[in-house]
């Protein structure tokens, strides 16, 4: 597997498969550091998008990854990670001897081993690297990346890595491992923000001016990242999705998966699950996770701003 692919020297190529927010920003970031970038979607509004930022699109996984020396897939969890290797028009066959898959979806541990063996299996190199930081960060190169797998993989990931994150973790040789740690992230990422929902809401219900309540909070020890970054949101009445409600009933569920496994009990994780089923459940699963805000005021009566 010591063969490169051709350009690598000179003009690196990539493919981003998965071309969302976090997907645009990435191929943006590849762009930047001086990767030629093919990028693939099955939306076809989102092929437009990111040919208007003068992006190169093709119709499948197979075709985008031809000559790649790293393919970055920023899609939604396992089952289409999986589709995008090994299903019709993927693109494990396609990639070239000594490319790298770096897998950035949010999946359970037990899934990222599964398809990394199965990659592997085909003589291709596999980077389990699940990423956090929003779509800002990803379109300035400031992710933060929690990664795990063999040396192989990640030297041959790290010029795709340096130009889309600020941080990356290397946490071990085992795949599998960058996933865990991710979802340790998103149990308290998800917690969080149904924590920074509900008091901003209460807020609301006891006639307090939010505004207020914001600039005293982000200056007090009751804040956290997500309060900070969410509830600005809520203060606007804009709930479209930077990220989406059923991201967290997902996320959250893997996370009650694989503690129920384990016969570890996570209450509090269960509790922020049951408040996002219940907003997706109300029609609000693909507006923004804050939405749960949005949740308790209609259950009590409570006002919200109205976007402008």
């Amino acid at each position: 597997m010591s063969a490169k692919p051709d350009g690598y020297r000179s003009t690196p190529r990539a493919a981003v498969i998965g071309l969302g927010s976090m997907g645009l920003g990435i191929a943006t970031s590849l762009r930047r550091g001086g990767f030629t970038v093919m990028g693939c979607d099955t939306n076809a509004t989102t092929m437009e998008r990111f040919a208007a930022t003068g992006g190169q699109g093709t119709a499948t996984p197979a075709m985008a990854v031809a000559g790649a020396s790293v393919v970055v897939s920023v899609v939604v969890n396992a089952a289409q990670t999986e589709a995008i290797l090994f299903g019709h028009g993927g693109c494990t066959e396609a990639m070239v001897d000594g490319a790298v898959f770096i897998s950035c979806a949010t999946m359970a541990p037990e899934a990222a081993r599964r398809i990394g063996a199965a990659v592997e299996a085909k003589h291709r190199l596999y980077l389990d690297a699940p990423i956090s930081g929003g779509a800002q960060r990803a379109a300035e190169g400031k992710l933060t990346v929690l990664a795990s797998g063999r040396t192989e993989a990640f030297i041959a990931a790290r010029p795709a890595l340096d130009a889309m994150a600020a941080k990356v973790y290397e946490l071990g040789d085992a795949v599998g491992a960058g996933a865990a740690f991710k979802m340790i992230n998103q149990l308290l990422a998800g917690v969080h923000i149904a924590a920074a929902a509900e008091a901003i809401a209460f807020a609301a219900r006891q006639g307090l001016d939010i505004r207020r309540v914001y600039e005293v909070i982000t200056a007090s020890a009751g804040n956290s990242w997500m309060f900070e970054n969410r509830v600005p949101h809520v203060l606007e009445g804009d709930y479209s999705p930077k990220s989406a409600v059923e991201i967290f009933t997902k996320d959250l569920g893997i996370v009650l998966d694989m503690a129920r496994s384990e016969k570890f009990p996570v209450p509090i994780a269960g509790a922020a699950l049951q408040m996002f089923l219940m907003t997706a459940a109300a029609g609000m699963g693909r507006d923004d996770d804050i939405s749960v805000a949005r949740l308790y005021a209609q259950i009590t009566g409570t006002n919200l701003p109205e976007k402008s």
